[in-house]
């Protein structure tokens, strides 16, 4: 009898072609790297992450394990987010930057920062237009985009301007096809803060053009020098054109909780919401709780971690002044953008550090072509481990 079943090689799944415009994620690859060289054996400090490495203070623990056993947080949570985690988030900005939020409709809850500045491209972008991206910058801003099927025009970070992009570059004809923007300080990967005067700059720039602004201030927290960020929403005007983009992650050392949110434009909060409507139901009301805890409750665990992350800097920075690699200390964020020697790339230098003394580190290029000549480093590992792998950096002789 003849089957009547397929033959396996006649079968074939094929991926949506959305999906094969996704970016390679840049930090598998690297992670991959480093493991080849712990899987042989070696000693091998990481550098090249973004992972805090401090544990999410008790007093927020407590209040997850305390609510977990709610029964009220064991049934889905409202789709939205429960109202109390939005008056926290309020109540935080108005007293760190002196923003008035309205909880209700100017702010949305999401999966983690992270997942916010996907869904923004989705939500304002269509093929055919375009979004300005910051290069170098974060890589997921280019995930977003490319699912939407939009085209990305890069802003250059130069060192000259400060690591702020120059609008007056930008070409016409880019501007009239663009509809959102992202911007970064302080900054991933470069770790500068941006004045008030470059947000105020971006607004008018955004007003002229009909280009909605996505600020993430991931790092709003972790400013140097005196120099405290400035928030995107401080500046007038700034939720007519956008919105800013927090998350829990690195204030409270709750990265693996995905906690974000987005703040400000009452017209974006809503597709936001819509859009998330259709993908999830909410964070477990537990985590809303912890983190409404973390964000109403006493904020000494934050000044303890920047403390933490301020020494770590200064820790970083005077060893690599010891092997003769010099470079500006950071601003803000918890990373530092450092100078390769002449004769690398940013790859082979990488590939370098890690082969030969066994750190790792993010070479630049892999957030944007703009990043060649640089390595980014974090400040995620111990005072004594810091010093450790700038001496072994130091035993090549590279500077």
């Amino acid at each position: 009898m003849k089957s009547t079943q397929p033959s396996a090689s006649a079968f074939e799944i094929r991926a949506a072609e959305r999906l094969q415009l996704l970016p390679t994620q840049f930090f598998a690859k690297l992670v991959g790297k480093a493991n080849a060289q712990i899987a042989q054996g070696h000693d091998v400090i990481n550098l090249g992450q973004g992972n805090p490495d401090q544990p999410t203070p008790a007093h927020i623990v407590r209040s997850m394990q305390e609510a977990s056993a709610n029964p009220q947080y064991h049934r889905y949570a409202p789709f939205n987010g429960y109202l109390f985690l939005k008056q926290a988030i309020a109540k935080r900005y108005k007293e760190d930057y002196n923003v008035d939020l309205d909880p209700e409709t100017e702010v949305a809850i999401l999966f983690g920062g992270k997942t916010g500045l996907v869904e923004i491209s989705q939500c304002l972008l269509n093929p055919g237009d375009v979004c300005l991206v910051p290069d170098p910058g974060y890589p997921d801003y280019w995930s977003g985009v490319a699912l939407s099927g939009a085209e990305m025009v890069f802003m250059p970070l130069r060192q000259e301007n400060g690591f702020l992009p120059d609008y007056a570059q930008l070409k016409q004809d880019d501007l009239n096809r663009a509809k959102l923007m992202f911007i970064n300080y302080p900054n991933n990967p470069t770790a500068v803060n941006a004045p008030a005067s470059f947000y105020e700059e971006t607004i008018r720039f955004a007003e002229k053009n009909g280009i909605v602004v996505a600020s993430d201030f991931a790092y709003g927290a972790i400013g140097f020098e005196g120099s405290k960020p400035v928030s995107f929403l401080q500046q007038p005007g700034a939720k007519e054109v956008g919105v800013e983009f927090y998350t829990l992650s690195k204030t409270y050392n709750m990265a693996g909780w995905r906690v974000g949110f987005a703040l400000g434009s009452k017209e974006i909060v809503r597709m936001i919401n819509l859009i998330q409507d259709h993908y999830y139901c909410s964070l477990f009301g537990g985590i809303q709780e912890a983190a409404a805890t973390a964000l109403t409750g006493s904020q000494d665990c934050v000044e303890q971690l920047h403390a933490t992350y301020l020494n770590r800097r200064n820790v970083l920075y005077q060893e690599l002044h010891h092997i003769g690699w010099n470079a500006t200390p950071s601003q803000g964020s918890f990373f530092c953008w450092l100078p390769i020697p002449k004769g690398y790339t940013s790859a082979e230098f990488a590939d370098l550090l890690l082969e030969q003394a066994k750190i790792v580190v993010a070479p630049g290029t892999g957030f944007g072509e703009s990043g060649e000549g640089y390595v980014r480093l974090g400040l995620l590992t111990p005072e004594e481990r810091l010093k450790e792998a700038v001496q072994r950096i130091g035993k090549l002789n590279l500077f």
